[in-house]
């Protein structure tokens, strides 16, 4: 083999490895070298099948009209409660309710015709699959997803309600895509990867492009991170348009990916645990979206699931808007004093998903009124007599409390049967309304024996 043909064959292995979509025979390989020897110097084939600035701008035109072009409005609310101007940028209005839509449509549409009739496949805990279904059923591609067992079970059903066929398999993303893997094999269907792909790269780099249109003299833009698909694509984007924006990742304590892969120096494996940010429950990073991101983002921060719980309530409650925990995370920072270096500057916020299982959502709404020190739990001793129970009612009405639970125990309430335990649940304004309420009590001779507290994570 002359060294000519050598350099061409390594030239379209390495094509080959970058995306497994690109079939280049030795001929291609030659002119594309060629190509490239033309330009002057000599560029090696993994940067230049790098996702570029170009990909992204070719990304929005081809899926222009398929997707939707998320608003990216001011928040006064949200803006009060961090201390800087914030705008949301809300792909969870997305058709599926994630972000995931641009980069699937991107990479299905760059398929040819006989890939597209043998079929895709996918490992995702959720929206990936969602956004493959949906679009390949407008694209008329049939879809394979490969989800952890643990998945969403509303992002489940969608799924299957989209005609894609879902294989549950494994407990995180990792395993799901072994299993992929084997079927991609089996029936030879061509696998998109959720977030090292760089078609989906580019797809997402296109909420970039968008964000730096909509917010005039915008300082920082702060991203969720699983795979860290996102955040490359966005990066590279945002970085080109105007550099001194700060891009800045946000992920959960539970599985710090990028964090750890920055620290490393490479992607590494990084989980800790089920987290309520199922959407960015990646255990390591994609190679590529780490090489692409490395350079370009500013900073990482990682954040605990109860700041995540309060984010999804806030965001809720002030902007009327339903996100998953991976949508809230961005806020959560903010929440965690983790973005105080953010404080007066104007900022957008990705909402990137809103696919939250509905059972979780009510689990959420409690737990964050927990946190947020607006329910209470505590066990008082009251008189076992006539009057005894609507003594404590009338001080806790009077504080201006609301009931919604009281237990009596007299079986385990000690040696004066004259007495009675009580556990009573509460909703109350705030921790100083609680005092307050606690003080009342006490000033009327009943005994406070405990009171419960959110567990920390």
């Amino acid at each position: 083999m002359t060294p000519s043909l050598q350099s061409a064959t390594r030239c379209a292995r390495r094509v080959q490895r970058f995306d497994t979509r690109v079939a280049l025979d030795v001929d291609d390989a030659r002119a594309l070298c060629a190509m490239l020897e033309s330009e002057g110097d000599f560029v090696s084939v993994s940067t230049a099948s790098d996702v570029t600035y170009a990909d992204i701008v070719a990304a929005r035109a081809r899926i222009d009209g398929g997707i939707i072009r998320t608003s990216c409005q001011e928040s006064a609310a949200l803006s009060e409660l961090c201390g800087a101007t914030i705008f949301c940028k809300t792909e969870y209005l997305q058709r599926t309710g994630s972000f995931k839509e641009r980069g699937a449509r991107n990479a299905l549409l760059l398929l040819d015709q006989p890939t597209r009739e043998r079929g895709v496949i996918a490992a995702s805990a959720g929206n990936h699959a969602l956004a493959l279904a949906y679009h390949g059923r407008e694209l008329g591609i049939s879809i394979t997803v490969v989800m952890p067992k643990g998945a969403p079970l509303v992002k489940q059903t969608r799924c299957h309600a989209f005609g894609a066929k879902v294989v549950l398999h494994g407990k995180n993303i990792a395993e799901a895509k072994v299993k992929a893997d084997e079927i991609a094999a089996e029936e030879k269907l061509t696998y998109i990867h959720g977030f090292n792909d760089a078609a989906i790269i580019s797809g997402a780099g296109t909420i970039g492009l968008e964000i730096i249109e909509q917010v005039s003299n915008i300082d920082a833009i702060v991203v969720p991170v699983g795979g860290a698909g996102l955040i490359a694509g966005l990066a590279i984007a945002v970085k080109e348009k105007n550099p001194r924006v700060k891009v800045i990742g946000v992920e959960p304590e539970r599985c710090p990916s990028l964090h750890n892969a920055l620290q490393a120096g490479h992607p590494v494996d990084a989980w800790h645990g089920s987290t309520l940010a199922d959407g960015l429950a990646v255990p390591q990073v994609g190679d590529r979206a780490f090489a692409l991101a490395r350079e370009r983002v500013d900073k990482v921060v990682t954040v605990r699931e109860e700041h995540i719980a309060l984010a999804i309530l806030r965001i809720l409650e002030l902007e009327k808007g339903v996100v998953e925990g991976a949508g809230a995370i961005g806020l959560a920072a903010f929440l965690a004093g983790k973005l105080n270096s953010l404080h007066g500057q104007r900022v957008a916020i990705v909402l990137c998903g809103g696919n939250i299982d509905p059972m979780m959502l009510t689990r959420v709404i409690e737990r964050g009124v927990v946190l947020d020190h607006r329910m209470a739990q505590f066990t008082a001793v009251i008189s076992d007599r006539p009057g005894g129970l609507a003594e404590l009612a009338a001080t806790i009405a009077h504080a201006g409390a609301s009931v919604k639970q009281i237990e009596h125990d007299r079986t385990f309430g000690g040696a004066d049967v004259s007495t009675v335990m009580v556990k009573c649940t509460l909703e109350v304004r705030d921790g100083e309304h609680l005092e307050q309420l606690r003080n009342a009590l006490v000033s009327k001779g009943i005994r406070i024996l405990s009171h419960s507290k959110p567990l920390q994570d």
